[in-house]
């Protein structure tokens, strides 16, 4: 790993893998404020539990999630569309936090991991409208989890795994996501609810491309 930008407090670690650039900043968020923006959102935020179909059978997402963003920013992924609600002063303030070391987002996926039953399956933010290099960046906050990352056709690669621990910001960008895989793997452990906030750029008209809200590393 190796240094890299700046947070007040906090410098960003590069991982050093092939083919991805993803940074992690450990302390984004000091702990007392990653605790009360738990709090306040997993209390405010309008969540959801949807039906997806696994091995022929419709069953319910382990995991609640909840999708804000500008107006027009709307989101497909797993068979599903999804139309922003508006921001929330909470989100709005921690997209600002992140302005100047990712630039803007207009749009962010929450989703709450209740306990350790809740899980992410392995999976790519690869949807047409993020465009071809989608900058992702995650903060987590709550209960600490394991996030994997694999390669998409390289064997010989290990799996990595990160520990999230609250207040921690991961950025992925560049060829990340064309070729590696991550998820968030379940836990039979005792651990208390997790929020993860992915924000990400989605084009906002057909034909535009999601790379123009971003900028770009």
């Amino acid at each position: 790993m190796s240094p890299g930008p700046a947070v007040p407090g906090a410098p960003g670690i590069s991982l050093d893998l092939p083919e991805a650039e993803i940074w992690l900043f450990e302390r984004f968020l000091d702990v007392d404020e990653a605790q009360g923006l738990l709090e306040v959102l997993v209390a405010t935020t309008p969540w959801c539990q949807e039906p997806i179909r696994m091995f022929g059978r419709e069953i319910l997402q382990p995991r609640l999630i909840a999708w804000h963003g500008d107006p027009g920013a709307t989101y497909t992924y797993s068979g599903a569309r999804h139309e922003p609600a508006p921001w929330t002063p909470p989100l709005e303030s921690i997209r600002d936090r992140l302005l100047p070391i990712t630039g803007p987002f207009n749009s962010v996926l929450c989703n709450l991991y209740r306990d350790g039953r809740d899980r992410m399956g392995w999976h790519a933010d690869d949807e047409p409208e993020l465009g071809p290099s989608p900058k992702i960046a995650s903060v987590s906050l709550g209960a600490t989890r394991s996030f994997l990352l694999k390669h998409d056709i390289r064997k010989d690669l290990e799996t990595v795994r990160i520990l999230l621990a609250s207040g921690s910001l991961l950025v992925m960008q560049g060829p990340t996501q064309r070729c590696w895989k991550h998820a968030v793997p379940g836990t039979l452990r005792p651990v208390g609810p997790r929020l993860n906030l992915t924000f990400r750029n989605v084009a906002t008209c057909p034909g535009t491309p999601a790379t123009q809200f971003c900028n770009q590393a």
